[in-house]
């Protein structure tokens, strides 16, 4: 049994609670929101997202964040995107040295261009820092529905560490060294579901979104490789698993905040009506800002932003993407003649 704090109580985090509190450890869940708290502590649900999921006994609610850092083996850190940094600094006077926390949020800084793990070891430098991430929708992890997962860490003994607490029979936790990559695909497979929603919102077949994902798992291979990561994580459960479930799925926020802007919403709009965070609206101009500066071509993800922050009409983005010059699948292979 470990004893465990898990930093934001939205879904995921909340999710994960009832992971790790079935799995038989001590675990913290901290809320920065006193309502929040408030509302977990008295109904022992996430009624307005998780609703009928009870939190299991050993699972204890705070709203201190000193006493849920404190004497903890490790941190998971599932805080939404915008608020990463905000936490890990209000975190970083807490957390001792080598202490574990494992990064389980999606998503690229916009102004820095960093990733969350590299945004929580700039605040939080003595942390040993790692990131999990696939395809993994709170709605069905917190009714354990057979799920499976990578974690990504610097060090051997630190991956299986994390994978030891997570493993369940119905959750599996595979192992890599390839932080960046995790990083990456689990980030910008966010903007990809955008395109295939708003795909979809424009009444848009299979056809359509198979080609979307295709190529946008081939955008973010190009962009991943440039900057570090490995094909083999790409072609894994934290790029094709997790860019497949994320487009295809009724829990996806951001396929269905995608399908609202194909059905004429603006992004804001989009935003109000899925109540949650929409994390690829965040890394959007963070990946688009990346391909430049690694002169990789992202023409969906360059598509996607003309849409949400240029008021591009989506059927003029998805003509503009088909009409692109002619050119070969894969340019590494050879023709025999």
């Amino acid at each position: 049994m470990a004893k465990i704090s898990i930093l934001g109580a939205g879904a995921w985090g909340t999710a994960i609670a009832i992971l790790l509190g079935n799995n038989g450890h001590d675990v913290v869940l901290w809320s920065a929101l006193s309502n929040e708290v408030e509302q977990l502590t008295n109904d022992r649900e996430l009624k307005d997202k998780l609703p009928g999921i009870k939190l299991p006994e050993n699972v204890q609610i705070s709203g201190d964040l000193k006493a849920s850092c404190e004497g903890k083996e490790l941190i998971v850190f599932a805080v939404a995107s915008p608020f990463v940094r905000a936490t890990a600094n209000n975190a970083k006077n807490y957390i001792v040295k080598d202490q574990i926390i494992v990064n389980v949020g999606k998503g690229i800084e916009e102004n820095t261009l960093e990733t969350l793990t590299d945004i929580i070891k700039e605040e939080i430098p003595q942390a040993d820092v790692a990131v999990l991430s696939g395809p993994s929708h709170a709605e069905e992890v917190s009714r354990t529905i057979p799920t499976t997962c990578v974690v990504g860490a610097d060090s051997k003994d630190t991956a299986h560490f994390i994978q030891d607490v997570f493993m369940s029979e119905r959750f599996r936790v595979y192992t890599s060294p390839d932080v960046i990559g995790i990083e990456l695909g689990g980030s910008i497979k966010n903007v990809i579901a955008l395109a295939a929603g708003i795909a979809d919102g424009l009444g848009f077949g299979d056809n359509t979104k198979a080609a979307l994902m295709t190529r946008g798992i081939a955008e973010i291979s190009r962009l991943g490789i440039a900057m570090g990561g490995k094909m083999e994580t790409f072609a894994g459960l934290s790029g094709v698993g997790d860019l497949i479930v994320t487009c295809t799925s009724k829990h996806s926020r951001n396929r269905n905040a995608g399908y609202l802007i194909g059905q004429g919403y603006t992004m804001e709009e989009a935003m109000k009506e899925v109540k949650q965070i929409v994390e690829g609206v965040y890394s959007a101009k963070a990946a688009l800002a990346l391909a430049k500066k690694f002169n990789v071509e992202m023409p969906i993800v360059e598509q996607v932003n003309l849409v949400l922050f240029e008021n591009k009409p989506a059927i003029e983005a998805v003509s503009d993407l088909l009409l692109r010059d002619k050119r070969r699948e894969y340019s590494e292979l050879e023709w025999k003649k």
